[in-house]
């Protein structure tokens, strides 16, 4: 940029920034995307005026200072759409959790039915499984003490442990918050 093209775009920048910014600013309410709305829209009538005169620079910076302006509030309009489809989805999601919380019956918990389930699947795996699986999670065995009543190794136990966990899962697919609190340690 010559000497001459700095002067006259200083000259612009000085006769339009403090209006322009002040405009802007009322409809974005951000000083800074403000300030990057002005500057951007003083370089496109720099620009502009270097290629051919603009007879009424007023106006003319005007249409590009509301376009810069329309295009960031439309742009928040979409996030904000965005974030308000997401918060609407994150609370009905959390209105059925509460739904179904507040429905469970402690006795349900443990009904008859899924102590049935529970008592199938557990019969329906191979003994040593089933046999893993009842010390550590009814008589609180740790896996080291069963890998040593077992005479196998402890990743030996958590595989029939997780090979268990896995049938009991699938059978309680319906009750699977209950599965959670029965089971996970």
């Amino acid at each position: 940029m010559n000497s001459n093209s700095a002067n006259s775009f200083n000259a612009v920048y000085k006769a339009y920034y403090k209006k322009s910014f002040l405009f802007v600013k009322s409809y974005v309410h951000d000083e800074l995307v403000a300030e990057d709305i002005v500057s951007e829209s003083l370089i496109k009538l720099y620009h502009r005026m270097k290629l051919q005169p603009v007879e009424h620079v007023g106006p003319f910076l005007f249409t590009i200072l509301k376009n810069g302006a329309l295009d960031h509030l439309k742009h928040e309009t979409l996030e904000l759409k965005a974030y308000h489809s997401l918060h609407k989805y994150l609370k009905r999601e959390l209105e059925i959790r509460i739904s179904t919380l507040t429905s469970t019956d402690p006795n349900e918990v443990f009904s008859e039915e899924i102590q049935k389930i529970i008592q199938r699947t557990l019969e329906a795996l191979p003994e040593k499984s089933r046999s893993i699986f009842m010390l550590s999670r009814f008589e609180n065995k740790s896996n080291k003490e069963i890998a040593e009543i077992f005479n196998i190794t402890v990743k030996g136990v958590d595989y029939h442990i997780a090979l268990t966990l896995k049938s009991l899962r699938e059978s309680l697919k319906d009750y699977l918050p209950l599965f959670v609190y029965l089971f996970v340690r």
